[in-house]
């Protein structure tokens, strides 16, 4: 059988693999929220929109969500540049870190 469009003949079902897979996508969509979130934080706070009380507990939050994700990528083996999912001609879906 052929590869049609680019695409294998089959997909791939090996339980490990198709694991790894949705840990990685989830991880992704996982870690675009958080620099979403930080991002929106960091407009607020910028904006003099938040108290000292939220800036602070936004700080601690986005902080223990971002030592989170890193043992969570540890856990399964994961780099920060394995959630950068390659859009192709779009390019990365995440920004570079800062």
């Amino acid at each position: 059988m052929t590869e049609f469009g680019g695409i294998p003949p089959r997909i791939d079902t090996d339980p490990e693999s198709v694991e790894r897979g949705l840990v990685t996508l989830v991880l992704t969509l996982v870690e675009l929220l958080r620099q979403l979130m930080e991002r929106q934080a960091l407009r607020r706070v910028d904006a003099g929109d938040l108290t000292d009380t939220q800036v602070e507990r936004i700080g601690t939050t986005l902080m223990l969500l971002e030592q989170r994700m890193a043992e969570l990528r540890e856990h399964f083996g994961l780099t920060p540049e394995d959630l950068n999912i390659d859009l192709g001609p779009l390019g990365p879906l995440l920004p570079p870190p800062e």
